[in-house]
């Protein structure tokens, strides 16, 4: 069989691979600790299952439109208004099965071969794997340790040449769980602005931060005909499963977004856009215990991680993922990774499983029970003050 060559450009997410090889470990017996996959372990709120099954019940399981229910699309408005304090309209929504798709089809609809597209790196891999997929070239923005992996302003500047059609920013950020500022948010916006480019602001983790607070790129002033909101339920809501997301934009690329919906997936479930109707209309008392359930495992994580001979972590301010630097440690990133995994069971990331300068790092999650937590930290610093 021949495959088209562009399936060559074509990249992966590793954490899925790696759940692979331990969920395989774990079926011949082995006991494996997840923290390789960004996935909150809490169960979906109840009340939001409950809209989901009164929806199946009363029949609510036909097409939509490819943009979403307009009751969906109203309680995205209505979500947009107050957590970020801007007014937008229903034609400014997608809804799509997962957030994935809003990195995807916009990228689609915008990059021709040879644009060039900034992305952080480290960062979601799927960045870069679209961005050459569809022949443009991704061009990687470091984020540095000694910044708290924020983005260096004058190095963003510097990358921004005529080819440069869009940049692509994340916080809080997967892997690092780095966080920009309001000011950089702020900065960020003037470049784009001068430089006349566009932005797809990945914030599926917004309401996942600690002693921060979000700042949304969309909120600074003529953002909003510059800005691709990405956005979704899985993370906020324990909602993996569901494949919920939704992206804000211009009106114009929304309706390009919603003809790439048409020709691939023609429109997300019916009964899980009411669950999502639900979740954002609904009470937040579990979100905030989710999210303070996550800080106290950070602290625990990133404690025990600094407490491993060779090993140094920073305290992550958002999403729930530590990324400490193992430069000192006498193994590279992945063999580490795959030692960890064979040895002692425990599922990590390598840091180049997000690209080139994740180098010298792991990624952990810490979406998982204290005790678990403690009982992978013990078993690392096994290994790694072995070496």
């Amino acid at each position: 069989m021949q495959f088209a060559k562009r399936m060559e450009r074509l990249g992966t997410e590793t954490a899925f691979e790696v759940l692979s090889r331990a969920k395989a470990l774990e079926a011949q017996g082995k006991k494996i600790i997840h923290l390789e996959i960004g996935e909150p372990d809490f169960d979906t709120p109840l009340f939001i299952r409950e809209a989901a099954r009164k929806a199946l019940a009363n029949g609510r399981t036909h097409y939509t439109p490819a943009g979403g229910i307009p009751e969906l699309r109203q309680a995205i408005c209505e979500e947009v208004k107050r957590r970020r304090g801007v007014t937008v309209r229903p034609e400014n929504v997608v809804v799509t099965p997962g957030a994935k798709p809003i990195i995807y089809f916009p990228i689609t609809a915008l990059i021709e071969e040879g644009d060039e597209v900034i992305y952080p790196n480290p960062g979601f891999p799927i960045y870069e794997s679209v961005i050459e997929f569809v022949g443009g070239k991704a061009v990687p923005l470091q984020l540095k340790e000694e910044k708290e992996f924020r983005f260096d302003l004058n190095e963003l500047a510097a990358l921004i040449t005529p080819r440069t059609r869009l940049l692509i920013i994340n916080s809080p950020q997967n892997p690092t769980g780095g966080i920009l500022t309001r000011n950089d948010v702020r900065a960020i916006a003037e470049i784009v602005r001068a430089k006349n480019i566009l932005v797809l602001s990945d914030e599926v983790y917004k309401n996942i931060v600690y002693e921060h607070e979000h700042a949304s790129i969309l909120s600074e002033p003529d953002m909003l005909e510059r800005t691709i909101l990405l956005d979704g339920f899985s993370k906020t809501y324990a909602m993996t499963g569901w494949r919920l997301g939704f992206g804000v934009m211009p009106a114009a690329l929304a309706q390009k977004v919603e003809k790439l919906m048409i020709n691939s997936n023609s429109c997300t479930a019916t009964f899980v856009q009411d669950a999502g109707i639900a979740a954002l209309r609904g009470p937040h008392d579990e979100v905030d215990a989710f999210v303070a359930e996550f800080k106290t495992r950070r602290d625990i994580m990133v404690d025990g991680l600094n407490k491993i001979k060779g090993v140094r972590c920073l305290k992550p301010g958002g999403a729930f993922y530590c990324f400490p630097n193992i430069s000192r440690v006498p193994m590279n990133s992945k063999p580490l990774a795959d030692l960890l995994l064979n040895e002692v069971g425990v599922a990590v990331l390598s840091g180049t499983a997000f690209g080139k300068f994740g180098e010298g790092y792991l990624r952990l999650s810490y979406a998982n029970s204290i005790e678990n937590i403690q009982l992978a930290l013990q078993k690392m610093k096994q290994v790694i003050e072995a070496l």
